[in-house]
């Protein structure tokens, strides 16, 4: 993929290294003299210039861009950034970084915003994994359809131990997507039996995730 990254600072340059050595075409766009470092991601394309301006994004080609991700500090910038390469260059996918969770609420498709990271409340959803069983756990928010990731690890009293997939009555806006059984990551077969200690993944809308934990019996 190209990805564009708005933001070159320590958040920004860590996504690009990541980005890079999965194979990806990366440029990365900063504005501040001080935080243009080309020899720190040296695989990447570097474009010293403000992401909020319309020439700047005409002249990196960002139509081009499979993916923008606006990294910045200042969530006024990434929003305008957002709106700017979804609404003006019509990129596919756009991510966006939420500093303050209090403007979270205003990372949406409105916006231009596909998917909003918002740091707090993923460090919060990692602390919650860790520490809870029985529970769902919400990971991540899908801007653009308005599902959820959630997470449940099951107990080892769990009745569901040794029965199928296939038996789990899930609601219809939701999918059992993935396993993790210890260093295993499963594919769910209807075939596959559920053990205790599972970490579930699924995909579902907020609203049916009483009836997840109704098939799961909780």
């Amino acid at each position: 993929m190209r990805v564009a990254i708005a933001g070159a600072g320590a958040v920004g340059r860590s996504i690009a290294a990541e980005l890079v050595d999965a194979g990806h075409q990366v440029m990365l766009i900063e504005r501040q003299a001080d935080q243009f470092m080309p020899e720190t991601v040296e695989q990447a394309d570097w474009v010293l210039g403000d992401a909020c301006e319309v020439s700047t994004l005409e002249e990196s080609d960002i139509e081009l861009c499979d993916v923008v991700i606006a990294a910045t500090g200042d969530d006024k910038v990434n929003l305008v950034v957002s709106l700017l390469a979804k609404t003006e260059f019509a990129v596919r996918r756009v991510v966006a970084r939420v500093n303050n969770p209090a403007n979270e609420w205003l990372f949406n498709d409105a916006w231009g915003v596909d998917v909003a990271v918002s740091t707090p409340r993923m460090l919060a959803a990692m602390v919650e994994e860790a520490v809870s069983v029985g529970d769902l756990v919400r990971l991540m928010t899908f801007r653009q359809s308005q599902a959820n990731l959630v997470e449940i690890t099951l107990p080892d009293e769990t009745p569901l131990a040794g029965r199928p997939v296939r038996d789990l009555a899930l609601p219809r806006d939701a999918a059992l997507v993935t396993i993790l059984r210890g260093e295993r990551v499963i594919v769910p077969q209807p075939e596959d039996p559920l053990e205790a200690g599972d970490e579930l993944l699924f995909v579902s809308q907020s609203d049916v995730e009483p009836e997840i934990r109704a098939a799961l019996g909780y």
